[in-house]
């Protein structure tokens, strides 16, 4: 029973994380390409892909940190609750 309880807490993992991607991507599709490309054609140009860089870094950068503090977040109440 236990085995069948962690591996259905695994794939709920990987669901989560599949579904996160999906919708960093979304939003990144949306607010970056949005900003840097005002016209699009069948290139971007160097300034256009500068700015896309920069704005995906920023964003990435920005999503680590929160997610990273949300997990701990999840971690500290998860233990609380345990005890």
């Amino acid at each position: 029973m236990a085995d069948a309880k962690q591996t259905l807490i695994e794939a709920v993992r990987q669901q989560t994380a599949m579904a996160n991607t999906r919708m960093l991507v979304d939003k990144l599709n949306e607010h970056c390409f949005e900003r840097c490309v005002a016209s699009p054609t069948t290139s971007l140009g160097s300034a256009e892909t500068s700015c896309v860089k920069n704005c995906i870094g920023k964003y990435v950068n920005s999503w680590d940190t929160v997610s990273k503090q949300y997990a701990g977040h999840i971690q500290r109440k998860t233990r609380l609750l345990g005890q």
